[in-house]
């Protein structure tokens, strides 16, 4: 069955072309998990908002205007724009099926849906999922009614805007968005779509590697509702090479194998295969789920990289060599779509944008993002720190929803090369009490720790800016427009100490206990921050420009005293694009560069490591 969007079948005229254009192509969801057949089921569904979540049952439901799917209700792409205090949302569409043979699975997918959802197929309760930005799948096959083809699902998304105990990331709880706070994001924001699979099919794919031994790790998990005898054929290539042939026995319903890659030996050729944003080489894979009589149930096409990150001293190193970090804010935010990308070709341009700009990675504030765009990174190299939307209450009720949503967060992602760091809080937002507080202390510790035991081969940033409790990277939030001041607090190792003890950057302490902390890099992960908008309306900033003249001048000051700065390790600047009334961008929401893309790019990229390499995707050096 061919890939098609369900929402335009039997739509005609303007109404369609007017979709079209407003989903645009999406691109495969889950792209390290790809079979060659899927349906979307993006587009109109019916829509109502439950203002006090008084309705509980799908018949209590009055059906008003339709919204277009993935677009929040708040947004104006959604043919909804409602920006008010509401605590449910309800979706309801049908869809024409094929009947389910008995050898198969109906597997329904929502990439996200904030923050709780509960989900009935064909007038039955299918599935209940907690949490606004990670995936739900729900095994839709016992739950669809037989002798037909047309099915129905119906959604509630229960979300109070002011509950403050949930990961919430930058969603205001006011009526108007506020400083750095932004419109709320309700309901499906991510796409929806179905696979047909067989009864035997592999759930779950993880990809993992290790540069010292040469060898890329695999983990699948399969569901084998028979067990019956199973073997799965795995074939790795990088571009035209093949790297690995290797056929498994699959135990216990899953596979677990390390598979060790034929040494080249000469250091060019194994360079040659190493990922880094200058040669983003990533290695193809092909995987087939067999029965014991050779027969294909299941075929999957992924991908993975070998390359390393991790510290050395002060230093941060990529596959071995110190690599200074130029990272750049990315909230991203779309003014018309919101949370979500207009299509995958905006996501693409995102991280393109970021490449042009001279930066070799994001960091992807308070939000966890589709993975189309981690797709683009990894395909296009950009680095990204990944980073969890935050809660803002220390309760029990916020511990647990975070771990939870956490460790789905690092199961969705941790297979991709970009991603180079983990912050699981920022700011000790939902931990305000850190110096004070050891239960919040214990909490940034274990969250630490769970990450690192999940994870072993990434950095981890327990609490990025200040207040460090248990951290790899000492990440430093500091707004100080003036270069001079800046030179002074952060030139040499020197001032380290006094650093550490005395500095404030937002009125709180790097540190929370400067002896529990052996060398590590320091990174400055938040500064500049100038806005500058065309129309003077109220705009936020950190400090501001008077014109696009004043803010490329002062940019240029102040990269030429960051990136000479022996302290830091890397930085990251704030911020990408204006969001909303925050208008620190380098680039307007609609992408516009401020001032030239070509000065931008130069100033980024000065008196970075003299040592170059051709980036192929821009076709100009970069830094190593």
């Amino acid at each position: 069955m061919p890939r098609r969007h369900l929402s335009q079948i039997g739509a005609i005229g303007a109404a369609r072309s007017r979709i079209d254009k407003l989903l645009g192509d999406r691109g495969y969801p889950r792209p390290q998990l790809e079979r060659e057949t899927w349906v979307s089921l993006d587009g109109r569904w019916e829509f109502a908002i439950d203002t006090e979540a008084s309705f509980a049952n799908p018949s209590d439901v009055a059906w008003g205007s339709p919204i277009l799917v993935p677009f929040s209700p708040e947004t104006p792409a959604s043919g909804i724009g409602d920006m008010g205090l509401y605590k449910a949302v309800w979706y309801k569409r049908t869809f024409e099926c094929e009947p389910i043979r008995e050898d198969e699975r109906l597997i329904l997918h929502f990439g996200a849906v904030d923050y709780e959802a509960t989900i009935w197929i064909d007038g039955q309760l299918a599935a209940h999922h907690q949490g606004g930005y990670t995936p739900i799948e729900v095994d839709a096959t016992p739950h669809l009614a037989k002798r037909t083809t047309t099915h129905e699902i119906i959604v509630r998304a229960e979300d109070d805007p002011l509950d403050m105990c949930k990961p919430r990331g930058k969603q205001d709880w006011r009526l108007e968005p506020h400083s750095i706070w932004y419109p709320r994001t309700t309901g499906i924001w991510q796409s929806v779509w179905y696979e047909r699979v067989r009864s035997t099919h592999v759930t779950a794919l993880h990809w993992s590697c290790s540069l010292e031994k040469w060898e890329i790790g695999l983990e699948a998990s399969i569901t084998n509702p028979s067990n019956r005898p199973l073997r799965m054929r795995v074939e790795l290539a990088c571009d035209d090479l093949l790297l690995a042939r290797d056929e498994y026995m699959v135990v216990a319903n899953g596979v677990q194998r390390r598979i060790a890659l034929s040494d080249p030996g000469i250091d060019d050729f194994r360079n040659e295969l190493l990922w880094s944003p200058e040669s983003p080489k990533l290695i193809h894979a092909e995987v087939q789920l067999l029965a014991e009589d050779g027969t294909v149930l299941d075929e999957i096409k992924s991908y993975t990289a070998i390359r390393s990150f991790t510290t050395q001293g002060d230093k941060l190193v990529l596959n071995g060599r110190p690599y200074p970090l130029r990272l750049i804010l990315d909230q991203g935010y779309w003014n018309e779509t919101g949370l979500t990308a207009p299509n995958d070709e905006a996501l693409k341009r995102d991280v393109l944008l970021a490449k042009q700009m001279g930066f070799n990675g994001v960091r992807k504030h308070q939000k966890l993002e589709d993975p189309r765009y981690l797709f683009w990174a990894d395909k296009l190299g950009l680095l990204v720190w990944e980073e969890m939307p935050s809660a803002y209450r220390f309760t029990r009720t916020s511990v647990e929803r975070m771990a939870r949503e956490w460790l789905e967060a690092l199961t969705r992602d941790a297979s991709h090369p970009c991603i180079v760091a983990w912050v699981p809080f920022n700011e000790s937002w939902g931990v305000p009490n850190l110096p004070q507080n050891e239960a919040e202390r214990q909490y940034v510790r274990a969250l630490y720790h769970l990450t690192k035991t999940f994870d072993p081969t990434r950095p981890v940033i327990g609490n990025d800016g200040w207040e460090s409790v248990a951290t790899d990277i000492i990440g430093i939030h500091d707004y100080d427009d003036d270069a001079r001041r800046l030179a002074r607090r952060y030139f040499t190792h020197d001032v380290l100490p006094k650093l550490l003890a005395r500095e404030r950057p937002g009125g709180r302490a790097i540190v929370i206990d400067r002896n529990a902390h052996p060398e590590v890099p320091i990174v400055l992960s938040e500064f500049g921050g100038i806005a500058f908008a065309r129309k003077q309306n109220g705009e936020w900033g950190y400090s501001r420009a008077k014109s696009e003249g004043e803010l490329a001048q002062r940019y240029k000051a102040l990269l030429a005293t960051v990136t000479s700065l022996e302290l830091l390790a890397g930085f990251c600047y704030t911020q990408f694009a204006d969001t909303y009334q925050e208008a620190n961008g380098l680039l307007y929401a609609d992408r516009t560069p401020k001032f030239p893309i070509e000065e931008i790019r130069a100033a980024t990229s000065q008196l970075m490591p003299t040592t170059t390499l051709m980036d192929p995707v821009l076709g100009r050096e970069g830094a190593p």
